[in-house]
Formats: structure tokens, sequence, C-alpha cells
């Protein structure tokens, strides 16, 4: 019964995660597969972002309470649909994303 147990909850999660994964394609885009990218040239980057404060944001921005960077418009749009629970979903998965560091370096000629 505990092996039926952990494979329920093991497949659960993937389905979960999988979903989440499907919702984030939305914000991809913009933002780029891992959070990496400025939307638009003109926010911050969301890689690894705190859980709270993303859900915080995203929630403004659905409700029309927040027009950082004058994305707001563009926010409430995507968020439309997106649910309460999906917002958590989403914000959870943001901050599993690893920021990669690089070491480029510019010379200038």
């Amino acid at each position: 019964m505990k092996k039926y147990t952990l494979a329920l909850l093991i497949f659960s999660s993937l389905t979960l995660f999988a979903d989440t994964m499907d919702l984030y394609k939305k914000c991809a885009g913009c933002h780029g597969e891992n959070g990496e990218l400025s939307a638009l040239d003109q926010s911050k980057i969301i890689t690894a972002q705190e859980q709270n404060l993303t859900i915080k944001e995203l929630t403004a921005y659905k409700n029309g309470e927040l027009n950082q960077y004058g994305l707001g418009n563009i926010m409430k749009l995507q968020l439309s649909a997106i649910s309460d629970e999906e917002i958590v979903e989403l914000a959870d998965y943001i901050a599993s994303f690893k920021v990669v560091k690089t070491n480029e370096v510019n010379i200038s000629p």
C-alpha cells in the first residue's frame, strides 16, 4: 500500500509540474525559457525570483493594480485566464529556475 501511495504521489507531482510548464510557455515568449530575458527589453529578469514576490506581483498585474515598466496591460491580459492557484504554481516554478553565471569577457577594439 505504501508503494502505491508513493507512486501516486510522484505521478501527481510530475503531472502538476508538466501542467505548470505548459502554463509557463505563455510567459516564456517574453521572459525566456528560464526567466533569463528582460521582457520586451523593459522588465527585470525573473530567474529565481522569490516566490512570494512573484505571487504578489502577478496577482497585482491580474487585478490591474500594477503597471511596472508600462507592461501592466499586457500582463493583465496574459493573466486573465489564470487562477490564483495557478499563480502560486507559476511562482513556485519561477523560483526553481537556476541563475547561470557566465565568464564572458567583452573586449572592445
